[in-house]
């Protein structure tokens, strides 16, 4: 039965997942902050602070765990997942009933608010009530859109919005918001590299729905792929890698202290090679092993952007 939860769980999604707050909290140079999050000089005294960091990985993978459940849950329950392309889902399968599926998610939640309750603390403790405010309802927001994905009668998921809740939390609020719990301030330059992980994983739900394009138009299931036709997402998919290209190239020559910077473009090279399979591709189902190629290559990028910028 674990074998089952941990498939439920998705655990090839977690690197994508974490790789915002990777970017953003190097974009905060989280080594040089001490645990009261004051900037001080590196000395024979310096205490970095490593629990900032280390909490918004756990909570970040708690929503990703979360969402999981809830699509598992959300597709399942609606048929959507029958004799779907790429992994075996635990409702549709019945390898997991709905209620102990609906269960799983009720618990997930609790943990993570609790790992959200303490990251805000850490980052914010008693002197900043308002930020706290602010990023507890920013943690119930993650929460219900994780849920409402594929779950209820008004699922967005299912009405095209889900690339937009991909590039708005896997990329601004994943990079943005750990950046902030650091700094507690922001900047244009920060948005950059904050889109550049929005659109490359919004290029992996792409994929993923470009796969199941055929079996979501026959359960109802209108993602953006189904409404704009395979070519055009093929072409959509060209765009979002791009993009996060010249975005990420943008933010170097505004940034620029070293040629190691553009180490960074290394992690497009599978993703070119991405772009030639997508191109070329006509049996939707080899789509599948190409969402490993984009989520790792996402996490790469996370990486070298980490050590290098």
């Amino acid at each position: 039965m674990i074998k089952a939860w941990l498939a439920a769980a998705r655990l090839r999604t977690l690197p994508l997942s974490i790789s915002g707050i990777i970017v953003g909290c190097a974009l905060a140079n989280f080594t040089k902050f001490d645990t009261t999050q004051t900037v001080i000089p590196i000395t024979n005294t310096y205490h970095p602070n490593y629990f900032i960091f280390i909490l918004s990985i756990l909570t970040t993978i708690g929503f990703q765990v979360l969402s999981n459940f809830a699509n598992d849950y959300g597709d399942g329950i609606r048929g959507t997942d029958a004799d779907r392309e790429g992994e075996q889902r635990m409702v549709a399968s019945g390898i997991i009933s709905p209620k102990q599926m609906k269960n799983a998610m009720i618990l997930t939640v609790i943990i993570t608010l609790l790992l959200a309750l303490a990251v805000i603390y850490v980052a914010f403790g008693n002197e900043n009530f308002s930020y706290s405010v602010l990023f507890f309802f920013l943690g119930i927001t993650a929460i219900i859109a994780a849920v409402k994905y594929t779950v209820g009668k008004s699922a967005y998921g299912y009405s095209g919005l889900g690339d937009v809740f991909v590039f708005l939390f896997f990329g601004w609020l994943s990079v943005v918001g750990s950046y902030f719990l650091y700094t507690k301030s922001l900047n244009f330059d920060i948005f950059l590299p904050a889109t550049a992980v929005g659109l490359l994983s919004t290029a992996v739900l792409n994929l993923n729905n470009m796969r199941d394009r055929i079996k979501d138009k026959s359960h109802g299931k209108n993602t953006l792929v189904v409404k704009i036709g395979s070519q055009n997402a093929k072409k959509y998919h060209y765009a979002l890698i791009v993009g996060a290209f010249f975005i990420t190239l943008w933010y170097i020559l505004r940034n620029y202290h070293s040629p190691l910077q553009f180490i960074v473009f290394i992690a497009f090279i599978p993703l070119v090679m991405n772009m030639i399979v997508v191109a070329k591709n006509i049996i939707l189902k080899e789509l599948d092993s190409e969402l490993k190629k984009v989520a790792l290559s996402t996490f790469l990028f996370a990486i070298l952007f980490a050590i290098f910028n």
